[in-house]
């Protein structure tokens, strides 16, 4: 089963329309306990860094998702849902992330204009199954103001200004700043190499 955790603020429908039209089970969910018992999961965000933390916590979700990736399950970020995993961010003031993945999220300072809204090239850094099938030519639609730079976990970079993690994975947990279900093509082989890394193709 794969569970979209629903923490009352992330991007839901378009995710879930989605994941409808590739006859994926999942469910809607934010109780621990049916987290725990799912195989594969996505935290989808939309909104600030510190304002999802705290949502977060207060249903017990950050030690239930802690928890999930380190039993090796399939677990997939999106947007602010990515940015979580790292260790911390300055959106209004510092505020702690779940430090699954090494780095900080911060606002763009070279950027020509921000917020990053449009449709920009990925460049391909890293082999990972999540990745499996991109090419040299390949879009995603953005739309943040902050960002994780370039790093370890970084398996796809793209430029606005300055260079930034668009696609992270390790292991088990991968992640997109951008928003699959909105990057058409691209988006949609992501989806699918998900999927099939979790073994949810139906």
């Amino acid at each position: 089963m794969l569970a979209v955790i629903d923490y009352g603020g992330g991007n839901i429908g378009s995710l879930i329309a989605a994941l409808q039209r590739r006859n994926a089970a999942f469910t809607l969910t934010d109780d621990p306990a049916v987290l725990a018992g799912a195989r594969a999961a996505v935290l989808p965000g939309d909104g600030a860094f510190a304002a999802t933390m705290q949502a977060l916590r207060e249903r017990g979700l950050d030690r239930a998702i802690l928890k999930f990736i380190d039993n090796g399950n399939a677990f997939l970020g999106i947007c602010v849902g990515m940015q979580v995993l790292f260790e911390e961010s300055d959106e209004f003031g510092t505020s702690e992330g779940l430090g699954v993945l090494h780095g900080s999220v911060s606002r763009f300072t070279h950027a020509p204009r921000v917020p990053h809204m449009g449709w920009n090239r990925l460049e391909i850094q890293a082999a990972h199954p999540f990745v499996s099938g991109l090419g040299g030519d390949e879009y995603a639609y953005f739309l943040h103001s902050y960002r994780v730079p370039v790093g370890e976990a970084t398996v796809a970079a793209c430029t606005h200004g300055e260079r930034f993690s668009a696609i992270v994975a390790r292991g088990n947990v991968m992640a997109t700043q951008f928003h699959p279900e909105k990057s058409q093509r691209t988006g949609a082989r992501l989806l699918d190499n998900f999927l099939r890394y979790a073994g949810e193709v139906t």
